[in-house]
């Protein structure tokens, strides 16, 4: 199309391209069949697809609706590539999920693994930081669990999924706020236990200073603040 050609005003070119009409008969054709063939093809990859998505699949499930949508857009482009493309997405997918069920290791390497974020009402600061996860999304996490302070928290894990999962502290112990800072009405209204310190960084209260400046042993902060009491 020379540019000339371009006009703002041209609702004709702007809706409906410079394709004849007959075309958008065959898009319906085309759109139809490409819908089914998605259809088969998550059917084929098995139940997950219909799911929460793993890394692989969500990478076979991206590939196949870029691959195979062109048909529909490009009057230029046959279906026929579009069905290969979907045999070699299918085949090599069910083949990495064959492959993973058997092999840990494999898994581990095609799909992540786990990391322990919190651990006995403690901050994993490497793990957390190995998994590009934030204090303060951490917080926000368990906040939506209804937990408030790091004492309740028995282990938080991030799965290789990238869900959380949350096993709480039966006997829950004094611990560091997940309250933010920007509500210090709230954390004011947390009762404090005045009888111990909690490290401000990682939320250890198991290492007691005996001076303010001296180092936590598990991260080696020197910030240390009243925990939060667990109710009665």
């Amino acid at each position: 199309m020379n540019p000339d050609d371009i006009k703002i005003d041209d609702w004709l070119r702007i809706f409906y391209g410079e394709l004849p009409a007959s075309y958008f008969i065959e898009v319906i054709i085309r759109m139809t069949f490409v819908y089914l063939l998605l259809m088969v093809c998550i059917r084929i990859m098995g139940r997950r697809m219909a799911s929460q998505l793993n890394r692989n699949e969500m990478a076979a499930l991206t590939s196949l609706a870029a691959a195979i949508g062109m048909p529909v857009l490009s009057p230029d482009r046959g279906l026929l590539p579009a069905i290969a493309i979907a045999i070699i997405i299918v085949a090599g997918q069910r083949w990495i999920s064959r492959i993973a069920s058997r092999n840990e290791k494999f898994e581990a390497i095609t799909q992540d693994d786990m990391e322990i974020l919190v651990k006995d009402g403690v901050l994993e600061l490497k793990a957390m930081q190995h998994s590009r996860i934030t204090r303060e999304r951490l917080f926000a996490e368990l906040r939506a669990a209804s937990i408030l302070h790091l004492g309740q928290v028995r282990r938080l894990y991030i799965e290789a999924n990238g869900k959380f999962t949350l096993i709480e502290n039966e006997n829950p112990k004094p611990g560091l706020s997940v309250i933010p800072n920007e509500d210090p009405e709230l954390i004011e209204e947390q009762p404090k236990a005045d009888d111990r310190l909690v490290c401000k960084n990682c939320g250890n209260t198991m290492f007691q200073p005996l001076k303010p400046e001296h180092e936590c042993n598990h991260c080696k902060d020197v910030n240390w603040i009243p925990p939060i009491k667990p109710e009665a």
